[in-house]
């Protein structure tokens, strides 16, 4: 059986956090982790990894609209190298442009209010970022 992957969309203030299921098919919204920084923020998604038993990570990477890596790709990109120091699992980027875009358009869509969809938009695009991952890896070996 396929290991789960974990997707991870880096916040300011939170950080998103998606699933697979069991057999690596779908992407859940799974949680959302206050950003506390450093250290406190690579343990909290190193739980969430271990509680999942999940094999990979795949981290959101903030391109520029014309596909440049901006201060926040870079930012990213140093979250990552401290992320594969701390964990046991391969740790992918991936771009992650208009994710949290798409994810409103689902919230939206769904009829939920401005208070709810600022509550879980995060995780959300987490989902969006993992659904992409799964989307470009369908048919590869399983995780």
């Amino acid at each position: 059986m396929p290991q789960r992957v974990i997707a991870i969309d880096l916040g300011t203030r939170r950080i998103g956090v998606a699933v697979t299921d069991g057999l690596g098919i779908t992407a859940q919204p799974h949680a959302l982790i206050p950003r506390r920084g450093g250290q406190r923020d690579l343990e909290a998604i190193a739980a969430v990894v271990r509680a999942q038993d999940a094999g990979r990570v795949v981290l959101g990477l903030p391109l520029d609209p014309d596909g440049e890596h901006g201060r926040a790709a870079r930012s990213v990109e140093a979250f990552a190298a401290r992320l594969r120091a701390t964990l046991d699992v391969p740790v992918e980027l991936i771009d992650e442009s208009f994710s949290t875009v798409e994810a409103e358009e689902v919230l939206l869509a769904a009829d939920l209010s401005r208070a709810r969809r600022r509550e879980v938009v995060d995780k959300v695009a987490a989902a969006v970022i993992l659904r992409r991952w799964l989307d470009a890896h369908r048919g590869d070996e399983p995780a």
